[in-house]
């Protein structure tokens, strides 16, 4: 489609622009049809840095979450039309098939020929992503000789296409049109990369999934992120920009961006004599609770301990940007459901996680029996049950067994592969975090049960 717009004349190209808030329907709506019709429709993709579904089964994300802001501006619904890949996403735009695009677009010229855009609300910048224990380029001489890939058609390639054009004839890649650049970095985790290219929004979200992954070099200065109308939509773009000053002077983008991309400890390693500190230390305050809470709720004692150790190392006051808190780490929905008032009460939060993790246990069939029932659980109570399902699903259709955790960890990774999340129900979701997650509480409970013999 670039080619084509390329291809046009300068006049032709002015001609078209200047009566592009005349165009006919089945182009792109104008911004009193959106008004009319009382939806916006947005296209976007799936992934953690825009729109997914999170652990209580609701769609949430930082772009998801500043389109039905604006919506409420507009005094309209929303619409979001999910597409696997950002060419996907622009080529929808041009057709007409969506209002605007949010999907964490990075604003450059060749764009710009294309769509309008709304206000800049993040900048980012490339970054090399590479595995810590592996290869640590510095330079981009360094690059050359090393199996890298990108996306197809992205920004990662154009920069690469320029520095290979005007300082570095011999630097080599491939790219990929059937991967995510969330995929790519899981496979340079895996080692079937050197390296890859990903924005810095999307590189701090994943190194909680994957702390061995490092990004020792920029590729790029600092670029924005914004928002893409088709040429036609003057009107909305205007429309976008007096939200977007509103939305920025009152600092809800600064708490977004705070909820999405602040530090979050959960995902750290832990050193094992720091835990056996705390054993010590810590867990004498909150053993009763964790005792009383086990039996009235009908879950393993020690199980529920090293629960708590994981999600917060038996910190009671312990709080995330994301917004969940307390020694088990509840979300502000969770909490409610489970009646607690105070979540940086501990015994409150012992019996609240206490609560929903036996509520997750009661949610599997009869058929997921003995340990297999707690393992499945604990990965509900941290990626939610609707992604669990997902993942039974996923584990019938390739002839394995939704009732035990040995096969279901084997299809939970494939949740984060758009090859097979595209026809589940509940879609994208990081399914190696819930894996890591269970054995880490498993080597938890195991060390504690012989640190109280």
């Amino acid at each position: 489609m670039f080619h084509y717009c390329r291809s046009l004349t300068f006049l032709i190209t002015l001609f078209a622009l200047a009566g592009c808030d005349d165009q006919p329907a089945g182009s792109a709506r104008d911004l009193s049809a959106i008004k009319e019709s009382g939806t916006l429709i947005v296209l976007t993709r799936n992934a953690p840095t825009t729109w997914y579904i999170g652990r209580d089964g609701e769609s949430t994300g930082i772009e998801h979450d500043m389109i039905e802001a604006f919506a409420a501006h507009l005094g309209v619904k929303t619409e979001f039309r999910i597409k696997e890949t950002v060419p996907e996403i622009l080529d929808a735009l041009e057709q007409g098939e969506g209002d605007l695009a949010a999907a964490g677009l990075t604003i450059f010229d060749e764009r710009k020929q294309r769509f309008r855009f709304g206000p800049a609300y993040q900048d980012v910048t490339q970054q090399v992503v590479c595995r810590r224990d592996n290869v640590q380029p510095e330079e981009v001489e360094s690059l050359i000789g090393l199996n890298i890939k990108v996306l197809a058609d992205s920004s990662y390639a154009r920069r690469l296409q320029t520095l290979k054009l005007t300082q570095y004839p011999e630097l080599e890649w491939t790219e990929t049109e059937d991967k995510t650049t969330e995929q790519l970095m899981q496979d340079v985790w895996e080692r079937k990369l050197d390296c890859t290219v990903a924005d810095s929004n999307i590189v701090d979200i994943n190194r909680r999934y994957f702390p061995e992954l490092i990004a020792p070099m920029n590729l790029s200065k600092s670029q924005s992120l914004g928002w893409a109308m088709p040429q036609q939509s003057k009107a909305l773009q205007t429309e976008v920009s007096k939200w977007f000053q509103q939305f920025h002077d009152n600092d809800h983008l600064a708490s977004l961006l705070e909820h999405y991309y602040g530090f979050f400890e959960a995902f750290d390693y832990v050193d094992i004599q720091t835990y056996l500190r705390r054993i010590d230390d810590r867990f004498p305050r909150y053993q009763e609770y964790f005792r009383l809470a086990a039996e009235k709720y009908n879950v393993p004692y020690s199980v529920l301990a090293a629960q708590g150790y994981q999600e917060s190392h038996w910190n009671a006051k312990a709080k995330s940007p994301t917004g969940v808190r307390g020694i088990m780490m509840l979300t502000l929905n969770t909490a409610r459901a489970v009646g607690v008032e105070n979540r940086l009460d501990p015994k409150q939060s012992i019996f609240g996680g206490a609560d929903y993790l036996s509520r997750m246990m009661n949610r599997f069939s009869d058929e997921v029996t003995g340990e297999d029932r707690i393992w499945l659980a604990l990965a509900a109570y941290n990626i939610g049950r609707a992604h669990m399902h997902d993942a039974q699903t996923l584990a019938r259709k390739q002839g394995l067994s939704p009732h035990h955790w040995r096969d279901i960890k084997q299809v939970l990774p494939l949740l984060a592969k758009k090859k097979y999340y595209k026809d589940l129900k509940y879609g994208y979701a990081r399914g190696t975090e819930p894996i890591r997650y269970v054995q880490r509480i498993r080597e938890y409970q195991h060390v504690l049960e012989n640190r109280l013999d």
